[in-house]
């Protein structure tokens, strides 16, 4: 009587198959940069936030010396600096980051 032989694919009899539990090199490559992100999320979020109070100090300083809330050249000059740094998405980002820190004074 002969062994039938495997078909390329199939598991040896006998044989263990992998442990589809155990996590993949790609797994663990992604759980640790998804960590990394949420840590440089709150560092940004941070920084956003002190932004704001930056923002807010300026603008009492300003309305204080009899001038405007906001200073439209400068907002332009943040504009502009995000554009050339990250293209399109970066003047939405800037846009947003304006809004925010425009608050109520």
């Amino acid at each position: 009587m002969t062994t039938p032989t495997p078909t390329p694919g199939t598991p040896t009899p006998g044989a263990s198959a992998p442990d589809a539990s155990a996590p993949t090199s790609a797994d663990t490559v992604i759980a640790e940069k998804r960590r990394r992100i949420d840590e440089l999320d709150t560092r940004i979020l941070d920084l956003v936030r002190e932004r704001m109070t930056e923002s807010a100090d300026i603008q009492r300083a300003r309305m204080t010396s009899g001038g405007r809330r906001v200073s439209l050249n400068r907002e332009m000059e943040v504009l502009t600096h995000y554009s050339a740094e990250l293209g399109k998405p970066g003047t939405s980002l800037a846009m947003t980051l304006l809004e925010l820190c425009r608050g109520k004074v």
